[in-house]
């Protein structure tokens, strides 16, 4: 196989920045409430000042000397606000210390996997779906006109055959959702159930975190998984 032979050369998945409904579904299970307080759509979530922040840190740190990571040659977005905005932000952060960054497309098979409502707010209006959702397991349960984790496997595996055709020897950038960064995880290195589950015990995926694959040979292996040091001293007032 040669070097730019159907696969690229590197691909790194980032987490969007911290979004509203991140913080308000944490503060509903800590208080005890079944609401977390979010309207609207799920693609319409925006960043909160934090996220913005984590978003910018992400751009100084590909515009860095040396880079977090190499800036990537390609750039593929979820269509959902949160993902867009944190590109966004953090391709002026870049160009603001120097480093032009591409711009971005958008794929609709880079959508989360999230539902605008508590699991206490399931489990109190809709028992029996959380019931079904107990019987058939966090992977395989399929909410009503939604998805399970085998349905996102399968549309982030359509993306990668596409990534690796039509951007075979390039550095990728993907900027998406929690799942999406799972997933590709199980895609490109065949991990089981039980590993997936190993990885959300451990405290899931960061936001504005990076996960890196790198080609070795005619494979992708991981490099690097949820790195966060260029958010070490990030704080929602944008102060070091």
């Amino acid at each position: 196989m040669g070097v730019d032979d159907g696969l690229v050369a590197e691909l790194t998945a980032v987490r969007h920045g911290q979004s509203v409904a991140n913080v308000a579904f944490v503060a509903a299970r800590a208080a005890g409430r079944i609401d977390a307080g979010v309207t609207g759509r799920d693609t319409d979530v925006e960043l909160t000042a934090l996220g913005v922040e984590q978003a910018a840190a992400l751009g100084r740190a590909l515009a860095a000397d040396p880079p977090i990571v190499r800036p990537p040659e390609v750039v593929v977005c979820s269509p959902y606000l949160r993902a867009r905005r944190t590109y966004a932000i953090a391709a002026e952060a870049a160009a603001t210390a120097g480093l032009a960054l591409p711009a971005p497309t958008f794929d609709d098979r880079l959508m989360g996997r999230f539902e605008l409502m508590t699991r206490a707010a399931i489990d109190a209006r809709f028992p029996a779906e959380a019931e079904r959702r107990r019987t058939v397991g966090q992977w395989d349960y399929r909410p009503p006109g939604g998805e399970n984790f085998p349905d996102i496997a399968l549309r982030l595996g359509s993306l990668l055959t596409d990534l690796n055709r039509e951007h075979a020897g390039r550095r990728v950038l993907v900027v998406a959702h929690d799942a999406v960064v799972v997933m590709l995880r199980q895609l490109i290195e065949d991990l089981s159930n039980d590993e997936l589950g190993r990885i959300a015990a451990e405290g899931g995926i960061r936001n504005a975190g990076i996960t890196r694959f790198s080609r070795d040979g005619d494979r992708l292996v991981l490099a690097e998984f949820n790195t966060d040091t260029h958010l070490v001293e990030v704080r929602a007032d944008g102060a070091a």
